[in-house]
């Protein structure tokens, strides 16, 4: 177990703890610089979308995570950003000021969809934001004139001024930029004033709300800032698959997204990736187990949703807080052995009586 001995105010805003945090994220950031070397071209794509999933990943967490608020309708940011950005292109916008408008519109739809939301809460706010997701979803399938219709949208490849990211090698390098810009954005914001009131919020409202924290401004930021992180995703992923689609925004992809932050780990921003990974990856796996499994249940139509319901009712019953829960157990177990205690995760909560009866 590592115990930090602080000297120095400044040691507490540092973003790297110790040595060790300095020395693995720059062996993490030298494999991914070299990784359009070290990975064939399948892999670097799927790693591409893991990245880009990590950005929305990263606005939802921010959400769910740390202000305790949770969308069920998070693709349709997700399509706002996307189709946002492919008229934008298509028109002849430079790519940087397209991917800011994106962002900026996702924004102000987060803000619409979060001012109404601040009377409901728990599963009634899911209900609403699902709403939300089915409106912007008809509004994409409805509006031929800008977004193509069910008949799809073509998206034009990315230009930053006159260099065309035409490869695959150049795109994956702007994802890797953006990704890194949005994790030290979030982490820079978590230790702010700001971020703490999102996590007072999360942990109680009224215990926030007596310490002055204004419910309704923070509530509609949180939304505001997922939302616009999800736009910006969006954006990168239609410029990756390069066809839009109104389908590809559904309730199956909000359910995807959610479904990523929690079994990534509530919470953290680690989470968020290690979420990512898993969205990316587990249908590989499934595609793969096909070959095993007998025919009966190798070609079954509904695989993937059973698997994917399957993984998520184990980790809710086994490991609550996530796969990077998982790792904290596991290392703190090798670095405290023999003396681990198998209670020492468990979170220990207590509420006021207006908390219990709201």
């Amino acid at each position: 177990m590592r115990f930090i001995f602080k000297t120095a105010y400044e040691q507490d805003i540092r973003l790297a703890k110790h040595e060790g945090h300095v020395f693995w994220y720059a062996v993490l950031g030298l494999l991914l610089a070299a990784a359009p070397w070290l990975l064939p071209e399948y892999w670097l794509a799927q790693l591409t979308f893991v990245l880009i999933y990590a950005v929305v990943g990263l606005g939802l967490m921010l959400l769910a995570g740390f202000t305790g608020l949770f969308s069920i309708g998070h693709a349709a940011f997700l399509g706002v950003g996307a189709y946002t950005q492919a008229v934008l292109t298509n028109a002849g916008w430079p790519f940087p000021l397209a991917l800011a408008v994106a962002g900026m519109l996702s924004a102000l739809v987060g803000v619409v969809v979060g001012l109404p939301a601040l009377r409901v809460k728990g599963i009634y706010l899911g209900i609403a934001t699902l709403a939300f997701g089915f409106i912007v979803e008809e509004v994409l399938a409805r509006w031929e004139s800008v977004t193509g219709g069910n008949a799809g949208l073509h998206v034009k490849s990315p230009a930053i001024g006159g260099w065309q990211l035409d490869s695959g090698e150049e795109f994956y390098f702007l994802c890797l930029v953006v990704a890194v810009v949005a994790t030290l954005g979030i982490v820079n914001l978590l230790r702010s004033p700001t971020g703490r009131a999102f996590v007072a919020i999360r942990d109680s409202e009224i215990s926030a709300q007596s310490m002055g924290i204004h419910l309704a401004r923070y509530k509609t930021l949180s939304f505001a800032v997922s939302a616009a992180l999800a736009g910006l995703g969006g954006a990168l992923y239609a410029h990756k698959i390069k066809f839009l689609s109104p389908d590809q925004f559904n309730i199956v992809q909000s359910i995807d997204l959610l479904l990523m932050v929690v079994i990534g780990g509530l919470g953290s921003v680690h989470g968020a990736f290690l979420g990512a990974i898993f969205l990316i990856t587990m249908p590989q796996v499934i595609s793969l187990g096909k070959d095993v499994l007998p025919p009966a249940i190798g070609q079954a139509p509904g695989l993937q949703s059973v698997v994917y319901g399957a993984v998520l009712i184990a980790f809710v019953l086994f490991e609550p807080l996530g796969l990077y829960g998982r790792w904290l157990k596991i290392r703190t177990f090798f670095s405290m052995f023999p003396f681990y205690r198998r209670g020492m995760f468990k979170r220990q909560k207590s509420f006021q009586k207006s908390d219990r009866l709201r």
